[in-house]
């Protein structure tokens, strides 16, 4: 089932999420409709905030439905090793039309549980890298918004509330 994607500044987006501790058939359920939601909003990674749910739970496809073994699933994942840097451009389904650059590490392992409760650790470099760590952001209550310089957010703030005064940005 699609889901509609939360729009910024909705306040599920800036808090933590709930661990989850149940592996059962709705998270398999939440985790379909997930990709389903990403797909249509041709996106490469959602987490559960971004359709309202406050569950740590993300999905990512970097082949956007090309692969079927390239979709990734994460529960309750974290970072555990970073290495390296890189700065480029990043946008997300919650912040539409709305892109800068980023600076984040180049090379990241995270640890996280499968749809089963089993453990996995993945390593990701450059756009993996990058969607691991925008999307456990997320999870933890942060847009990439926070990651820019105070002035570039403060423009970008200044462009929305703008947005939404004109009813441009629901």
């Amino acid at each position: 089932m699609i889901r509609e994607i939360v729009k910024y500044p909705d306040p599920i987006l800036q808090r933590p999420t709930e661990k989850i501790a149940e592996f059962n058939e709705e998270l398999r359920t939440l985790a379909a409709d997930m990709f389903e939601s990403m797909y249509k909003a041709q996106g490469i990674g959602l987490a559960a905030p971004q359709i309202g749910v406050s569950k740590r739970i993300t999905v990512i496809d970097l082949s956007n439905q090309q692969n079927p073994d390239d979709k990734i699933v994460l529960v309750n994942p974290e970072i555990v090793h970073r290495e390296g840097k890189q700065v480029e451009e990043e946008g997300c389904l919650s912040l539409p039309d709305i892109r800068d650059k980023v600076s984040r590490a180049a090379k990241v392992r995270v640890q996280a549980q499968d749809l089963d409760g089993n453990p996995v650790e993945l390593e990701g470099t450059d756009l993996l890298a990058r969607a691991f760590q925008h999307e456990i952001d997320h999870l933890d209550g942060i847009l990439f918004l926070w990651r820019l310089s105070a002035l570039k957010r403060d423009l970008i703030l200044r462009r929305i509330r703008k947005l939404q005064k004109t009813g441009e940005w629901k």
